[in-house]
């Protein structure tokens, strides 16, 4: 073997051994709960979105929403998303409790047919209103609801950026896994890649356009997610954030979807 072979055997060796002495899984679980703890506080929240359906082709259509989220103390947080147009969606209400261990509770108001449905755990993976974001999504991330494991530091659009990679608890979730890049000065995060239960990269979520409410709370105004496996996309622009609001946890009940409005 030549000498420089050998050296180049020698440092690609290296540095796989350096990548695997550097993945923590300590790590990555003290990043998720800095990320948790920075955002404890906000109470609740309300938001208008304007939620963009394109196709593989470009072709789009629109639907106007409102997002109502309750902060949750010792389960995960609680939340509303109403649809007010366009005519066949107008209405309708989804509701989800999350959870921090079990299997979140999630319900769908719809008003043609004037009652309210269950979304049972096995269908959290199936796409959320026809968009790219499933039930699953749409429900806060506790950190109880992942494993983690610090991969790497890494530069996005000119931001230093922790990579983690976080595996679901739950089984019955749609993805395997997740590679997460998150800013190290205000642990922000920027893009996730998602994959299938086969290992398959199935979607991409791009964070952009951060505000910092109330001199804390960071949201980001423009969510797109991009689905490598159909070629369809969904965007989010959030508008209109106002927090710690009158709103009440009795707000979030089952009983009160039919009223509202």
């Amino acid at each position: 073997m030549k000498l420089a072979t050998v050296t180049t055997f020698v440092a690609i060796a290296s540095a796989v051994i350096t990548t695997a002495a550097i993945a923590s899984p300590e790590k990555g679980l003290e990043i998720a709960i800095e990320a948790d703890n920075r955002d404890k506080g906000f109470r609740n929240s309300t938001a208008q979105i304007k939620m963009i359906l394109m196709d593989k082709y470009g072709q789009s259509t629109e639907r106007a929403i409102r997002n109502i989220t309750f902060e949750g103390d010792n389960e995960g947080d609680k939340s509303l998303v109403i649809f007010d147009s366009p005519g066949d969606v107008r209405g309708t209400v989804f509701l989800s409790h999350t959870k921090k261990a079990d299997s979140d509770d999630q319900w769908l108001y719809l008003p043609a047919l004037k009652r309210v449905k269950r979304i049972a755990s096995s269908n959290k993976a199936g796409p959320f209103m026809g968009s790219e974001f499933s039930y699953e999504d749409i429900a806060s991330q506790e950190v109880e609801k992942y494993t983690y494991n610090y991969l790497r530091d890494e530069e996005l659009n000119g931001l230093d950026c922790f990579v983690v990679e976080y595996y679901p608890v739950d089984r019955k979730s749609g993805y395997k896994r997740q590679i997460v890049w998150m800013d190290k000065a205000e642990y922000r995060v920027h893009k996730i890649d998602f994959y299938d239960r086969k290992d398959a990269l199935l979607k991409t979520l791009t964070y952009e356009d951060y505000n910092q409410y109330l001199h804390k709370f960071w949201r980001s105004n423009s969510l797109v997610m991009i689905n490598h496996q159909t070629g369809k996309k969904t965007e989010l622009v959030f508008a209109d954030w106002k927090f710690q609001t009158s709103l009440t946890e009795r707000d979030f009940d089952k009983s009160a979807l039919k009223r509202t409005r």
